[in-house]
């Protein structure tokens, strides 16, 4: 079968939707690392210092973080190789991927809306100039009435194709997998995931006309598998490729034993990572026990979670690089996982409109290995998580507008397409400035913590944000943080709560408050004698022309200052 008229301008559409993402999301270039794990990815990560076969090997063989994600690291050493430890280098290649990834999601939307095309055969298309003018999109379920099939002398596909991508490619809930260098990973394993459905789409509708279809079958599975060695999250991918088998109707042709059939190789790689995956996760001891987090309080942290996945798609406020896991919030959990219930429950009703459900599939499956269920963290739920599942509902949202354009065009009008136009103008400037706004919080860690704590203080945030102020030489900033943060040690009776009074000592004493900073280092003390802390309160005793307790003070210390660390409560015994 030739390409179809026209394909080359929804490469054009591709291109233009990636360059403006690109455009939207160059203010990154100015972020820096920040504590959220960039430390242990980039900055003090062996695996990257040298991009040689036995680096390559390595990161092959051996997990980093608790993870093994081998293309991933090589990614990064790749960074490293250029650009040192400059930050910039590693978000350029974060931004140009996302780009090409939202290029991508409009080539997918032109597959998943031209589902005509696929299924010709079964409803009766067969005329060769219809087709070759136009995607046609009568066979998909999404549209009610069905579009008509309309050359390129108008806009409305590739404005849909446009607004498909954009709705997805400058959503704000994309930053955290854009400007965090950590989620290289997403926007990696997004590269290799598309361009994984796009084959199998090709492959799928080959298949279908009869022409040779095992190439792009076999580059699809080679590409699901680099997805699932750059993150291991696309291992549901083979039952996204069925819920589509489904919308396209293959299940009706081609059976479901044969579909199932098809996937076995997907299915043999999928388990094969699963299991690379979690035996280096129980080795690095990164999953939650049962008994730490029983299942009950699983299922209503998952139920919430999906609950504000769609609120943030819908209504993207209050987003925040961290999410912690608040136990005592269960109530609030439990109503919002009943909502996501009844949501479920109606879409078992109305499960004849196949777009709809699909749609969901395709939402909820990508998710399923991020919530509670397989816990690996504290997060209750993260922004990067609908980096995957956040696809399926731009392409059924533009789909609602599809109408639009057929009504102008019929009618000799054109208010339906101009509504449609503004449309994307209005989305695409309130995404750009909410995504510019949001990259702003990932500049430094400082402002990483700030935005928590403006949406949720926490004493962590408080703390995390001090000890940041006090590295960086702003003490008196500092030490107002580390008051607040024991404020809610104090609360939770943290057991190691001696080391804010120890950090606050010494943003005191670094701006020669030394009475108050003698009352900090004397509560740490008293707590945890250690050798760093006994000369730091020396330090503060001469301050105050107290020569003798500090000469005793130096003598417990040994007469060397040595650095201050932050310690478990085991490490004072």
């Amino acid at each position: 079968m030739p390409p179809r008229a026209g394909s080359e301008r929804i490469a054009v559409v591709a291109a233009s939707a990636a360059v403006i993402c690109l455009l939207v999301f160059l203010r990154s270039l100015s972020c820096g690392f920040v504590n959220l794990d960039d430390y242990e990815y980039v900055l003090n990560n062996p695996l990257l210092r040298q991009l040689d076969a036995g680096a390559i090997v390595d990161a092959f063989t051996k997990p980093h973080a608790g993870f093994w994600m081998p293309l991933t690291w090589i990614s990064l050493a790749l960074d490293y190789h250029f650009w040192g430890l400059n930050p910039l280098g590693y978000h350029l290649t974060n931004i140009v991927l996302h780009a090409v990834n939202t290029g991508l999601v409009v080539l997918i939307a032109d597959r998943v809306l031209a589902k005509g095309h696929v299924t010709g055969s079964k409803r009766g298309v067969s005329d060769a100039k219809a087709t070759s003018l136009n995607p046609p999109l009568s066979g998909g379920k999404l549209f009610t009435p069905p579009l008509i099939r309309r050359g390129w002398e108008g806009l409305g596909y590739p404005v849909t194709l446009m607004l498909a991508g954009l709705l997805w490619g400058i959503h704000p809930l994309r930053v955290e997998s854009v400007a965090w260098v950590t989620e290289r990973k997403d926007v990696l394993n997004g590269l290799f995931a598309f361009s994984s459905v796009l084959c199998y789409l090709r492959y799928a509708r080959l298949r279908e006309s009869g022409e040779a279809f095992r190439a792009c079958y076999l580059l699809a599975l080679f590409l699901f598998a680099c997805s699932l060695m750059a993150k291991q999250v696309t291992v549901v991918l083979p039952l996204v490729l069925l819920a589509l088998d489904w919308y396209w109707e293959r299940v009706e042709r081609a059976g479901v034993f044969n579909l199932l059939i098809e996937k076995i190789p997907f299915i043999l790689v999928s388990g094969a990572m699963a299991a690379i995956t979690l035996h280096f996760a129980k080795q690095s001891g990164i999953l939650l026990p049962h008994d730490t987090l029983p299942f009950v309080q699983r299922l209503l942290i998952s139920g919430n979670a999906l609950f504000e996945y769609c609120r943030l798609m819908v209504y993207p406020a209050g987003i925040m690089p961290l999410h912690i896991i608040d136990l005592s919030e269960m109530a609030t959990y439990g109503a919002k996982t009943a909502v996501v219930v009844t949501a479920c429950i109606v879409l078992c009703v109305f499960r004849n409109r196949s777009g709809v459900v699909v749609t969901a599939l395709c939402f909820l499956l990508p998710l399923l290995p991020v919530l509670a269920i397989f816990q690996n963290g504290l997060q209750a739920f993260a922004a990067r998580f609908t980096y995957l599942s956040a696809v399926a509902p731009a392409i059924l949202l533009c789909s609602v507008f599809a109408p639009s354009f057929r009504r102008g065009g019929e009618n000799g009008r054109r208010w339906g397409l101009g509504v449609a136009v503004l449309f994307l103008v209005a989305v695409t400037v309130v995404f750009a400035v909410a995504t510019f706004r949001q990259i702003a919080v990932w500049k430094s860690t400082e402002t990483v913590w700030t935005r928590i704590i403006e949406v949720k203080p926490s004493g962590r945030a408080y703390k995390e944000r001090g000890m940041y102020r006090l590295a960086n030489g702003n003490y008196a900033a500092a030490a107002d943080d580390l008051a607040l943060s024991l404020e809610f040690a104090r609360r939770a009776d943290l057991p190691e709560m001696f080391n804010l009074h120890a950090f606050r000592g010494e943003a005191l004493r670094q701006q020669q408050r030394y009475g108050e900073a003698l009352d900090e280092f004397t509560r740490a003390i008293a707590v945890c004698p250690r050798r760093e802390y006994y000369f730091r309160r020396g330090v503060v005793l001469e301050g105050l022309g107290r020569k003798e307790a500090a000469l005793e003070d130096f003598r417990r210390a040994g007469g060397v200052e040595e650095p201050m660390k932050w310690l478990e409560r085991g490490a004072c015994d």
